[in-house]
C-alpha cells in the first residue's frame, strides 16, 4: 500500500480531539456519570487522550476502559473470533452511565453495530453515544456518531489509515 496524502498530522489530531472533548463535556452537562470506553485497538488511545483532555478542561478523573467486538463481529468464523478475541476492560458498573464508545474510523458502521452488542451484553448504560476520529461515509447500517472529527469522503476502493505512533502521527488516505 502507498500513502495517498496526509489528510491531518499530529497537531490537527491534538486541536480536533480537544474540540471533540468540549463537545462532549458539552453535550452532557458535564462529565458526571460519563464512561468512555475504545474499540480496540486504536479506539483505546483515543479514548484516553479524550480522558486526559477532560481532566486537563474540568479536573475530573472519567472511568475509561475498552471493548473488545471480536465476538459480535459478523465478517469472522467462529474459530477466528475464538483466535482473536480478548478481554474488553470496562472499569465501572454501566448501569445508568453515559458511555461513550470511541474509534478511529467509521465507515460501514458494523464495528459500531457489533461494540453495541458488546457493550448491552456486559450492561445497561442510560445513554450511549458514539465517537469517532474520523467518518469516512460508505454506511452499510443505519449508525450515526455524536462526535465526529472530520468528515472525509472517500472512494471504496480507498483505505483512511490513522497511526497514533509518535513518529508518524498522522491520518492518511491509501489507495488499496
Amino acid at each position: 500500500m502507498e500513502r495517498k496524502h496526509q489528510i491531518m498530522d499530529e497537531a490537527t489530531i491534538t486541536r480536533t480531539l480537544a474540540r471533540m472533548t468540549h463537545e462532549i463535556i458539552e453535550k452532557n452537562n458535564g462529565v458526571e456519570d460519563v464512561v468512555i470506553l475504545g474499540i480496540k485497538n486504536r479506539g483505546i488511545e483515543i479514548a484516553k487522550t479524550l480522558a486526559a483532555n477532560i481532566r486537563r478542561f474540568e479536573d475530573v478523573d472519567v472511568p475509561t476502559g475498552s471493548l473488545d467486538v471480536t465476538m459480535h463481529r459478523d465478517d469472522y468464523t467462529f474459530e477466528m473470533k475464538k483466535a482473536k478475541a480478548t478481554e474488553s476492560n470496562i472499569p465501572c458498573d454501566l448501569f445508568d452511565k453515559i458511555v461513550i464508545i470511541v474509534d478511529d474510523v467509521l465507515y460501514t458502521g458494523r464495528t459500531a453495530r457489533a461494540a453495541l452488542e458488546t457493550l448491552f451484553s456486559i450492561g445497561r448504560p442510560r445513554i450511549v453515544q458514539y465517537a469517532v476520529l474520523v467518518d469516512r461515509g460508505h454506511r452499510e447500517v443505519p449508525i450515526r456518531p455524536d462526535y465526529v472529527g472530520k468528515n472525509i469522503p472517500t472512494a471504496k476502493t480507498e483505505k483512511v489509515q490513522v497511526s497514533l505512533s509518535s513518529e508518524d502521527k498522522g491520518v492518511y488516505i491509501i489507495n488499496q
